[in-house]
């Protein structure tokens, strides 16, 4: 019986941005099972860089291929599949990648050992918060949570690709990630839905077959969030489950890991979270991280940021492919005031992706105060390090931004608003921390060797009447009082020398100095 042949009519466009999302879309087969029987893949190439990326079934008899060129050029590329061709010719092509838009600085990258910077050099000052499952609920939430993203200073969100089961987390998601049926959970409630963890009864998943519904979902929203200049870390896998997704078997993991590989590298705002509270899934080994991140590695052509989040056990951040600090606190007290040891022990950027949430719930990590997440947040600033936030005050519709999205109720997210615009007016990539006295947290934008012309001191919950410094006898500075939580800032003269600077003897002050020019 002759081999039937097929021949395969590309779909693509024939310009696209740098770092933009170049996809192609081919006609396949869909009997069978696609995600196993069948593999797709490019190579594309300009004069500085050639790379190949794997594609992936999309579902209805479609494959795509994506790729984010890196250099403005003319690109050629060659697909390249486990199903018939009629010719060579149908399965190559090439298009302009032109100079990226306005608001197009590429990938964030590990800039200076310790800050974070845009691949076009741009200080990326990262400010996070936490939506768990923002993208699995109605369409409305969904909405409103962009909004909300748009109105304040975050450019990062953290969410997961799985759905979440906790407390506050009992309902249905919108979709799911694979073809099957989720374990009844008509008894379920927040009484007993502890019962209900790791893979509840009832569950009929065929994890060899992925929903596209699902991921084409998930890239909608990082679309969204890139159009506000917002990062996608996307969380992996996680513990909080009742579905079964955080125990699957190795070769499934891997299919999935390859999966979403394939579908997302190509996005500019993508960061990989491996896990969210890796030590809770008792499932899963230290071996299994590793050869997820080695997966990653080997799949994410772009080298987008990598890293793994703890509850209770930091990971070995010093690993290679480690690109940055992801930290829970694991303290009861002390959260922000670490990062200098952080960033000691580990010489990279350190994330504070949970410092506790701002709220009211009975869990001990989600009822700090709007002024103690503000002073967590100055003092992260100040140390070199990168806060990011959340939130959990429980309203009547038990809707949480910790795992929902919607809308804000706290006082810290316009403080922090406030910091983002004092983090952009510092010069270079960061601050670095100084030494300090006992009662304050003092940095200076970074730099080698150490500069002399910017300087912030904050006095967290201290309130001292007045301060003296003392830096040279010639250079005249510019003194601001900044007041952290009603976000004033006060002209405190132009001083050489020794000088003193009166202050309001209140928390949450802090003085910026600046050399005149």
């Amino acid at each position: 019986m002759e081999k039937e042949t097929r021949i395969m009519k590309l779909n693509y466009a024939k310009t696209i941005e740098k770092w933009g999302i170049f996809e192609v879309t081919i006609s396949g087969p869909k009997e069978g099972n696609p995600f196993c029987d069948q593999w797709i893949k490019g190579t594309f190439c300009c004069k500085n860089e050639k790379k190949t990326v794997d594609g992936f079934y999309d579902g209805d008899g479609v494959y795509k291929v994506r790729f984010m060129p890196s250099f403005v050029d003319t690109y050629t590329f060659k697909i390249e599949s486990s199903f018939q061709t009629e010719s060579a010719e149908e399965v190559s092509g090439s298009f302009e990648a032109v100079a990226p838009s306005a608001d197009n600085h590429g990938p964030v990258r590990v800039a200076g050992t310790y800050y974070l910077a845009y691949e076009d050099g741009k200080p990326y000052h990262c400010i996070g918060t936490t939506c768990y499952v923002w993208n699995l609920q109605n369409e409305k939430l969904q909405e409103q949570t962009l909004k909300t993203l748009e109105e304040n200073a975050f450019n990062k969100i953290r969410f997961c690709i799985f759905p979440k089961h906790y407390d506050y987390n009992l309902h249905e998601p919108i979709t799911y990630p694979y073809e099957g049926t989720p374990c009844d959970t008509s008894e379920l409630n927040e009484n007993n839905f502890a019962e209900y963890n790791g893979c509840a009864p009832g569950n009929d998943w065929d994890f060899t077959r992925f929903n596209p519904a699902h991921f084409q979902h998930i890239e909608e929203c990082i679309k969204k969030l890139m159009a506000l200049g917002i990062q996608a870390d996307l969380i992996v896998m996680h513990p909080y489950d009742r579905w079964g997704f955080s125990m699957m078997k190795a070769e499934d993991d891997d299919r999935y890991w390859k999966y979403v590989l394939a579908r997302f590298s190509a996005y500019r705002n993508v960061w990989w979270s491996l896990a969210n509270e890796y030590d809770l899934m008792h499932e899963k080994t230290l071996a299994d991280w590793e050869r997820y991140a080695a997966i990653i590695c080997e799949k994410d052509p772009y080298h987008h940021l990598r890293s793994i989040h703890n509850c209770k056990a930091y990971y070995d951040y010093n690993l290679p492919w480690v690109t940055h600090c992801s930290i829970q606190r694991t303290e009861t007290y002390r959260s922000s005031e670490l990062v200098n040891e952080w960033r000691e022990k580990y010489h990279k950027p350190v994330v504070l992706d949970e410092i506790c949430y701002e709220g009211n719930i009975q869990f001990g990590w989600g009822n700090i105060s709007g002024e103690e997440m503000t002073r967590r947040f100055w003092e992260a600033f100040c140390r070199g390090g990168y806060p990011g936030h959340g939130e959990t005050y429980l309203s009547p519709d038990r809707i949480l931004w910790w795992s929902h999205g919607g809308v804000l109720h706290g006082t810290s997210p316009e403080r922090i608003k406030f910091l983002a615009k004092i983090m952009e007016e510092t010069p270079g990539l960061g601050v670095e921390p100084m030494p300090c006295k006992w009662d304050e947290v003092a940095c200076r934008a970074a730099g080698f060797p150490a500069r002399k012309d910017y300087f912030i001191y904050y006095y967290t919950f201290m309130r001292p009447s007045f301060r003296d410094f003392y830096f040279d006898d010639t250079t005249e500075y510019q003194v601001e009082i900044i007041d952290t939580w009603e976000m004033t800032i006060t002209d405190g003269g132009i001083h050489k020398g020794q000088f003193r600077v009166q202050l309001p003897g209140k928390e949450y002050i802090a003085v910026r100095i600046k050399a005149v020019k």
